[in-house]
């Protein structure tokens, strides 16, 4: 008997934007369209671990204040 179950759990993989904007500018640059500089060319890697690092710190700073005047 055959088992047929497959795990569909609604998640696929693939490349997110950053990523597929990352790969662009990185050709660009290396194909000299471009002449950022390499800081810039892979911001959109670094930016979004810095968006998720300031909330992040936000909360906390929140969480800390509020449970200080409680």
């Amino acid at each position: 008997m055959k088992n047929n179950n497959r795990n569909n759990n609604g998640t696929n993989g693939g490349l997110g934007f950053g990523s597929v904007l990352t790969l662009i500018f990185i050709t660009l640059k290396l194909c000299g369209v471009i002449d950022w500089s390499w800081v810039w060319v892979l911001a959109p890697m670094w930016i979004g671990f810095a968006v998720a690092i300031l909330i992040v710190l936000v909360v906390a700073i929140v969480a800390v204040v509020k449970n200080y005047y409680d």
